[in-house]
């Protein structure tokens, strides 16, 4: 087996070397070799040498040959005389001899050693080995520049390998003891100095011919133009702050099943229990009153939007006489609209008054709000809703409601719900604006200016020109006229419009004056 590994190493050798020579002869690459020369190995006292030979932009190939045929006297008791060859492959990273590379390699050596200390053999005295090794390799190194000729390469590595050797009795004769074989693993290291045939190129000098540049592009006009949103007048601007109004598209009449307490933006004004007279200094009364007088007033007075529906719905608690009940929720909605109506001169045309009787809804939807939030009393709580869905007369419902675990959980009611159903119920304000032609027409021939058509670009100036007085169509004109070739009236009214905060024109203005320096430092270049 043994001579067999030795024999394939030869072979390969000799092969690598032979397709060296014929990649190198037709390879289009220009010829290259390097002669190199392992300084570490020199430390031994064993003359080396490397032959290398480009194979491509980024592939090489070497052989590695060491002798070291001293002490020549055979008599002399410590050796270490070995011929060494190693082919090997290497993959240059940057280009051939330049930066890092990895390989590949293959060892043979025959040996001939005594009294040489070594990481495979035990140390026993007056003992000699003669034989040969095979091993593969692999390695990593860096090459670094030393000039047109020179370089110094450091390389580290690995390598396996297989060795069959000879035990002798003494160090320069005497007979054989054994015959031994070993598998072994050694480092690799080496730090070749390297001379390259032929040298670099020398450096051409470059004469710099000055460079005449051509005008940097013109930057583009990405302009912005966004929708008009409609004036909706008075009543638009306080929806912003003010919740409880709402456009007269929204409104929806009242049916007991609407569960009022869930719309945020009502607003409430309290009575106190079983009566409807209305007490401004009641709970909040007088801030709601109060806020409900001044958004109306303010609305009545603007020309460009109205009131329509002022939405009243009275409400009672479930507790008592339906009939009572009943009555005193209409009459609780009633004295809300008569105290609106003292305040403000507003016909009963414009009011939407409703008593809703009794808040069942409400009522039941406090409950299960209570249930989910994992109340202590939550089992009972959720009887009392069984006993909502399942008893249709209000009078029988109420009794079950009263006897739940002997009165205990009615008592709870009273306590904590039916004190918040006291009270005249839902408050909202509906309004209409006039139309807004003006938006319609610059919203028409903003459309118009998204176009690549140059009649539409005209189409739309004609359009913008009818509204020119409105501040809100002056971005979309400057834009108009910029399109239509008349520039200096399209930075005029960008001008007006960025002065007035609209983004949208300050940014076009930004990006023309912009484009304008431009062109003249162009021009003065």
């Amino acid at each position: 087996m043994y001579k067999s590994v030795v024999h394939i190493i030869k072979i390969a050798s000799i092969i690598l070397l032979l397709v060296c020579h014929v990649v190198v002869a037709k390879s289009q690459q220009p010829f290259h070799m390097t002669i190199g020369n392992n300084l570490l190995y020199d430390a031994t006292l064993t003359p080396n040498l490397r032959l290398g030979f480009r194979l491509a932009d980024h592939w090489s190939m070497g052989l590695t040959a060491g002798y070291r045929p001293w002490p020549t006297d055979d008599d002399t008791n410590t050796k270490w005389r070995h011929l060494l060859l190693s082919p090997d492959v290497r993959y240059w990273f940057d280009g051939v001899n330049t930066g890092h590379f990895v390989g590949g390699n293959l060892i043979y050596a025959h040996f001939n050693m005594s009294n040489v200390p070594s990481p495979f053999f035990r140390d026993d005295k007056n003992v000699r080995r003669q034989g040969d090794l095979g091993a593969v390799g692999a390695f990593y190194g860096y090459s670094w520049n030393l000039g047109r000729y020179w370089n110094i390469e450091a390389v580290i590595g690995a390598a396996v390998g297989y060795t069959k050797y000879g035990r002798y009795e003494c160090e320069h004769c005497g007979r054989k003891l054994s015959t031994e074989k070993k598998v072994f693993a050694v480092p690799q290291a080496a730090l070749n100095i390297v001379y390259n045939i032929p040298g670099r190129p020398k450096p051409v000098p470059v004469v710099e011919e000055p460079i005449i540049l051509p005008p940097p592009p013109e930057e583009p006009f990405h302009p912005v133009l966004r929708p008009v949103p409609d004036f909706t007048g008075r009543a638009g601007q306080l929806q912003k702050d003010n919740p409880v109004l709402a456009h007269i598209s929204l409104y929806k009449p009242y049916d007991r099943t609407r569960i009022l307490r869930r719309d945020k933006a009502a607003l409430f004004v309290r009575f106190p229990l079983a009566k409807s007279e209305l007490h401004t200094d009641f709970r909040d009364n007088r801030e709601v009153l109060d806020r409900i007088i001044d958004i109306t007033r303010q609305i009545m007075a603007d020309t460009a939007s109205s009131v329509k529906i002022l939405q009243i719905i009275g409400l009672a608690s479930i507790e008592g006489p339906i009939a009572g009940n009943e009555k005193l929720a209409t009459n609780r909605a009633l004295a809300l609209q008569h105290y609106i109506q003292q305040q403000l001169q507003i016909p009963d045309s414009l009011f939407k008054t409703v008593g809703g009787g009794e808040a069942w809804a409400e009522f039941r939807d406090q409950l299960e709000e209570m249930v989910a939030s994992q109340s202590p009393q939550a089992a009972e709580l959720q009887q009392a809703m069984d006993i909502i869905d399942q008893e249709n007369d209000l009078n029988v419902r109420e009794r079950l409601l009263k006897r739940l675990n002997r009165g205990r959980t009615w008592k709870f009611i009273k306590e904590n719900i039916l004190s918040n159903q006291r009270n005249s119920g839902y408050i909202r304000i509906y309004y209409d604006y006039v139309p807004d032609t003006a938006a319609a027409t610059i919203n028409e021939a903003s459309e118009l200016l998204t176009t690549d058509c140059s009649d539409c670009h005209h189409e739309a100036l004609r359009l913008l020109l009818t509204v020119r007085h409105d501040e809100r169509a002056q971005n979309a004109l400057g834009l108009a006229y910029w399109l239509c070739g008349q520039q200096d009236e399209a930075l005029n009214c960008f001008r007006r419009a960025a002065a007035q905060g609209n983004a949208d024109a300050q940014e076009n203005l930004r990006q023309l004056e912009k484009r304008t320096k431009q062109r003249e430092n162009n021009s003065i270049n």
